[in-house]
């Protein structure tokens, strides 16, 4: 009878000093399987979450709702997207990063692909502690609302009549159908833009190309100029494309107050038959 034996190891991941002098310690257990017929071929899996791939990977556990794992099981396996998978791997272990692993794919499932109705445009998430948890422009409750998710809530108020929140989580919105899709997924933390041309826009390339080809009557929120650009791979006759300056304070004044796009996707949803979303966040 063949016999095996298991030696688990707890390796301490290298503490990261940062800029506040916050300490981040992270744990991984390894198991290292060894067997007496063949001592040579060695198995190594991780046990618990890990910020590497989708739950499809026998050896990763990231948070993804099931049906976009199938709707995107080819783009996980593209050549760009698994060398993005081996520097995520290599910058989780070296480098703080943001969101958390668990969180990396969270806007995929706290939106099942069946209810997504309306897509909201970012480009890389937060960078300082605590912010960043896999939404465009959301921060947990409790944080400083970002200057920019201020002025969403502004024209949010202006729009629609709705009392500012007093809280930055944008979870509603998801559960509501709404896609909170940053076109970089990860980032070093205070080093803004640092996972950009790693991979993440072709990956989020295809999941905005492949929503328009499958879907039929979303709205596609288009805030500045870097999230414009993605027009170009959405079918506006299928589709309603709303564009319009970026929330920032250096842009907001420049044509995103007074767009009124909360409004207007509703109407264009209500026409089409599908239900509206409730903007609302004062008692989420």
């Amino acid at each position: 009878m063949e016999a095996a034996f298991f030696i688990t190891f707890l390796s301490v991941r290298r503490a990261k000093l940062c800029n506040n002098k916050e300490m981040l310690f992270g744990l991984r257990y390894m198991v290292f399987i060894f067997s007496t017929k063949n001592l040579h071929n060695m198995h190594l899996s991780y046990l618990g979450p890990s910020p590497l791939m989708p739950t499809n990977n026998p050896k990763i556990n990231v948070r993804i709702d099931s049906t976009w794992k199938d709707f995107l099981s080819e783009d996980f396996q593209k050549e760009g997207f698994l060398k993005l998978r081996k520097f995520l791997k290599r910058e989780y272990k070296e480098q703080l990063i943001y969101p958390p692993g668990k969180d990396i794919f969270k806007a995929f499932d706290a939106t099942p692909l069946n209810k997504v109705k309306v897509v909201i445009l970012g480009q890389d998430p937060y960078h300082g502690p605590g912010q960043a948890q896999g939404l465009c422009f959301s921060v947990p409750n409790g944080q400083r609302l970002p200057p920019s998710l201020l002025n969403i809530f502004k024209e949010l108020k202006n729009d629609l009549g709705l009392e500012l929140p007093t809280g930055g989580n944008l979870e509603k919105w998801s559960r509501e159908g709404v896609l909170l899709l940053n076109a970089t997924l990860t980032v070093r933390a205070h080093q803004a833009g640092s996972h950009q041309k790693k991979g993440w826009e072709e990956f989020t390339d295809a999941v905005i190309k492949k929503l328009s080809e499958k879907k039929e009557n979303l709205v596609f929120m288009l805030w500045g100029r870097y999230a414009q650009q993605k027009s170009q791979f959405i079918d506006g006759d299928k589709h309603l494309i709303l564009t319009a300056a970026h929330p920032s304070p250096l842009s907001a004044h420049n044509g995103f107050f007074g767009c009124r796009h909360f409004s207007k996707a509703n109407d264009y949803l209500y026409k089409h038959g599908v239900s509206s979303i409730d903007w609302d966040l004062g008692h989420d």
